[in-house]
């Protein structure tokens, strides 16, 4: 399964989650961007320590970011899903205007610079809000 049918799935998903008075709650902000990582060492604990770290200090201190969610695959056990990869990140932006301006900040570029090393495959999917 390819990773643009689990974002798919994962944003349908999201965004079909209920509240207590069972009325839709939405995603915050109408820009998604979903990367996926895979690590050269998955198993290497020092390796998933600082890539951990470094997203962690980078996402936590981007003033254009209005949700996150650092992932790692799910244990399940159903075919349709891709586990393969090492670490998902969901961020969603206010607009692409600010979405572009979390792509030139210099955190982001600090993470990508101290990170890059540690992964053999980078996927990125961004959508836009259709409501």
């Amino acid at each position: 399964m390819k990773p643009l049918y689990i974002s798919f799935f994962f944003l349908l998903m999201i965004s079909s989650c209920k509240d207590s008075t069972n009325t839709g709650v939405p995603l915050p902000g109408d820009y998604a961007h979903t990367v996926y990582f895979w690590l050269h060492h998955p198993d290497n604990p020092e390796d998933r320590k600082a890539f951990e770290a470094s997203l962690s200090a980078f996402i936590d201190q981007s003033p254009y970011i209005t949700t996150k969610h650092i992932g790692v695959p799910a244990k399940t056990n159903r075919a349709i899903i891709d586990t393969t990869y090492t670490y998902s990140l969901l961020l969603t932006f206010k607009d692409k205007a600010t979405q572009d301006q979390y792509q030139e900040e210099p955190a982001h570029k600090q993470f990508i610079a101290e990170s890059s090393h540690l992964w053999s495959k980078v996927l990125i999917y961004d959508s836009e809000n259709i409501r």
